[in-house]
């Protein structure tokens, strides 16, 4: 029975005929669990880690439940793909599981075990060995490990080593292959390998190795110019010495001699060139960005008479890498030349007839009278100069920077033939649009080389998805040897001090944000610091409103200004995002310049609104994100001393987090409550609180606290009109004794809950009076409390309890299932119990 992983996932079966041939596993998370178990052959994966393979972003309260699913699943695969041995394969084995297989059986595993025979084939100049290992290497090799099967923590790990590993091999590959003399043939794979990863230097030895071996000097010494200006644009360093070595031999052979100083990589255009050079492209940022600029090379090349292109988007969303790569990729389009002008306040022109005799002085670089006036006379009026031009010739004007639509409609094209590409944070009206946003994830993982994926996802977080942020976090982490991945993202964590980190060098992402800051009005300014006080995400109007204390009307007017300029993202009706970087330089100018009055009234508005609107009916947060996010504004309210909306935020958040059971959250945000509750000497909310914090301590199973707290609460409401809050606490402790196998004392401690509590109280002492019931052979005397709760959860309307209720009540009517069944049980809506050998289950019907 074999495995392969290099690739999608493949069970091969006994050559038998009715299991001989691949196996299917259907379900994505089914081989999750399948493939972590394959990454650690013979080795034990936990429970722990498997549930956060399969759940990162924290898990169901039905996570352990699921696994066993999952893990039958598995047992039923490998026992139909290997009658004799596969049942037996998968074994459970403290803290976890095994999964015991051959490694000659596993395609990862011989993958790498012909790695060290063919590295030292290699050293020893057993060549032709070598090849032939490396060869074999690389056919079990079909693609990323696990292609297609979701990737948590423990395989997103084991897939940066495997691909580190395939390089290693491809280079000893192509190593061998070049001294076999193989250099024709290995030339397309090194394109495309120097392509995918430019940073790494070998494929680029090999490479020019290539290039000379078949006579194409120029060639090689174009590809090592182009790396050399990538690594100093990049790192600020200069290739190794094994490249220099070979670029100083391809001068001697192609005629040049040593010691003759380099050209530059990036040249401006020359004198007496015509038509005039194209700008050099900016190597390296446009990772990411396939789609967007194969939109804006179209649109380019398909423009109709007057009709241009504007690229839009946030600072840092490599505006210009886009048109710098998309003029190179059009010129042919363009015979009368591709001209560029910088229209930032800091680059030189900012008035259409500045920007249009420098366009001028660049087009004079032609034969006399040939593209208009001379270099130094563009004529008295430029913009009406450059019109003349471009009607005349076709040409195509990269207009970079651009900071508002008054700035460039003077020098758009309108005759056949030319056409302009804009780059800027600006409304561009009537032109053919191309946004640019956060990248994917696959493109933050490429701009972030060697640092874990997991790692990189995080940092891409922190850097709102942008290539420049992203670029400047790469180029911190070069240029300290002592820092790593993880010490990367502790720096970036800390949100005062993360753009010092990112502006440690070039590019500077402050300097470039402060810049395009400094550019607002005033009031546009001034809402932008005030809205970084909102959580992080997107938000409504509403909130943002409240924030700058204005009316729904003029705040949105004020947002879509903002938006125009591209330091909010409009992403639906009255939503927007304000981009993570932009954000951050907001925060830095609240703390510089806001008075301190000011930011605590923006605060205590901000926190109100938030209250407000998760208390109206439908405004409790539906997902864990939103869930975070208001447990954030509870915090920022207990800081303000706001102990009122405190209260009312974890109100708002009771439901959310016991259906999301995101214990963090739910551990802090109710702390804090509670403190809050304390301090208003609120005795209803301290009992409500702490019941929901012993609920809490219950579901983690740590039966010490969960008592300490329901006891608390009990006490707290033995007094009058808390007969609600009491019969809960009570209901919690008496689940407690029923657990620990003593439905007598759960019973007693039922028997005195109060009965003129609320609807949630009497639901949660019926619902244990059931378990009682049920945990002492009585089905028939549990389903008339059971009954009693679909009552009670309908007419709260609590669609979750009533749910719960009618599945309980089915289940009582059911056969009696086998003693392993029974361990397994919905004890609360939407929460399992599994109990330990040894220990008394819950109540099973």
């Amino acid at each position: 029975m074999r495995f392969r992983i290099l690739g999608p996932l493949e069970i091969t079966g006994d050559p038998d005929p009715g299991s001989a041939g691949p196996r299917p596993l259907g379900a994505p998370k089914p081989r999750t669990v399948l493939g972590a178990l394959l990454t650690r052959p013979g080795g034990v994966v936990s429970v722990d880690e498997l549930i956060d393979e399969l759940w990162p972003d924290g898990p169901p309260r039905t996570a352990l439940t699921t696994l066993h699913v999952y893990v039958s699943q598995i047992r039923k695969t490998l026992a139909a793909a290997s009658p004799r041995e596969g049942r037996a394969l998968l074994v459970t084995q403290r803290p976890g599981y095994v999964l015991r297989v051959d490694p000659e059986d596993m395609d990862a595993t011989v993958f790498e075990r012909l790695r060290g025979p063919a590295r030292r084939a290699l050293a020893e100049g057993d060549v032709g060995r070598a090849a032939e290992l490396a060869r074999r290497a690389d056919a079990l090799w079909r693609g990323p490990l696990l292609a297609g099967t979701p990737h948590g923590p423990l395989l997103r790990a084991a897939a940066a080593r495997l691909t580190e590993v395939r390089l290693e091999v491809t280079e000893l590959r192509l190593e061998a292959e070049l001294r076999l003399g193989h250099h024709r043939e290995v030339l397309p794979d090194l394109r495309a390998l120097t392509t995918r990863h430019p940073l790494r230097e070998e494929f680029h030895a090999q490479l020019l190795t290539a290039l000379a071996h078949t006579g194409r000097h120029a060639e090689a010494l174009e590809a090592y110019a182009r790396l050399r200006g990538l690594l100093a644009e990049e790192l600020g360093t200069e290739p190794g010495a094994r490249l220099r070595a070979l670029h100083q031999r391809l001068l001697r052979e192609g005629g040049a001699e040593d010691g003759v100083p380099e050209p530059p990589v990036r040249t401006l255009p020359g004198p007496r060139e015509w038509p005039p050079p194209v700008p050099p492209a900016l190597d390296g940022e446009l990772i990411g960005r396939d789609e967007e600029s194969e939109t804006v090379e179209r649109l380019v090349r398909g423009a109709a008479p007057g009709a241009w292109t504007a690229v839009t988007g946030p600072v840092g969303a490599g505006k210009t890498a886009l048109a710098l790569a998309v003029a190179h990729r059009v010129a042919d389009a363009f015979p009368d030349g591709v001209l560029f002008v910088d229209l930032r306040p800091t680059a030189g022109p900012r008035t259409a007839p500045e920007a249009a005799a420098q366009l001028l002085r660049l087009a004079g670089s032609g034969p006399t009278g040939a593209a208009g006036p001379a270099p130094d006379r563009p004529g008295p009026d430029p913009v009406a100069a450059l019109r003349a031009l471009t009607a005349r010739r076709r040409l195509l004007l990269v207009l970079d920077g651009a900071s508002s639509l008054a700035q460039v409609r003077p020098l758009l094209p309108t005759a056949p033939g030319s056409t302009a590409l804009v780059t800027g944070r600006l409304a561009a009206a009537g032109a053919r649009v191309v946004p640019l946003g956060p990248l994917g994830r696959l493109a933050v993982r490429r701009m972030l080389p060697g640092v874990p994926p997991d790692i990189a996802d995080r940092v891409g977080e922190l850097c709102g998805g942008l290539p420049l942020p992203l670029r400047a976090a790469a180029l911190a982490l070069t240029a300290r040897p002592h820092w790593d991945g993880v010490t990367l993202l502790a720096r970036l964590r800390e949100e005062a001090t993360r753009l010092d980190v990112l502006g440690a060098g070039e590019p500077d992402v402050r300097a470039r944000l402060l810049g395009a800051y400094d550019e607002l009005p005033a009031e546009q300014r001034r809402a932008l610091r005030l809205l970084a006080l909102l959580p992080r995400g997107e938000f409504g109007s509403g909130a943002a409103a409240a924030v700058l204390d204005l009316g729904r009307h003029p705040a949105t007017l004020l947002l879509d200004a903002l938006a125009d300029r591209q330091f909010l993202l409009a992403r639906g009706p009255e939503t927007y995002l304000l981009p993570e970087p932009a954000r951050l330089l907001a925060a830095d100018r609240l703390r510089t310049l806001e008075p301190t009055d000011a930011v605590r009234a923006a605060t205590v508005r901000m926190c109100e609104a938030y209250a407000a609107a998760a208390a109206a009916p439908g405004g409790a947060p539906r997902t864990v994100a939103r869930t975070r996010e208001l447990a954030g504004v509870l915090r920022t309210a207990h800081a303000a001393g706001r102990w009122s909306t405190v209260l009312r935020l974890a109100e708002a958040l009771t439901a959310p987090l016991e259906r999301t059971a995101d214990w963090a959250t739910w551990e802090t945000a109710h702390t804090l409550a509670l403190d809050a509750a304390e301090r208003l000497g609120d005795r209803r909310a301290r009992a409500r609180l702490l019941t929901s914090l012993g609920d809490l301590a219950w579901q983690q199973r740590d039966d010490e606290r969960a008592a300490e707290r329901y006891g608390r609460a009990a006490e707290i409401a033995a007094g009058p009109g808390l007969a609600d809050e009491r019969a809960r606490a009570l209901a919690g402790l008496a689940e407690l004794r029923l657990e620990h196998g003593d439905p007598d004392r759960a019973a007693a401690l039922l028997g005195v809950a109060p009965e003129s509590g609320g609807a949630v109280g009497r639901y949660e002492v019926q619902r244990v009076r059931a378990l009682v019931a049920l945990q002492t052979g009585g089905e028939r005397a549990a389903a008339g409390p059971l009954t009693e709760c679909v009552t009670l959860a309908a007419a709260l309307g609590d669609r979750r309890r009533e749910a719960h209720a009618h599945r309980a009540l089915g289940a009582v009517h059911e056969p009696r299932r086998s003693t392993e069944a029974h361990r397994n049980f919905e004890v609360r809506p939407g929460v399992w119990r599994l109990a330990p050998p040894g220990r008394p289950g819950p109540p099973r019907p």
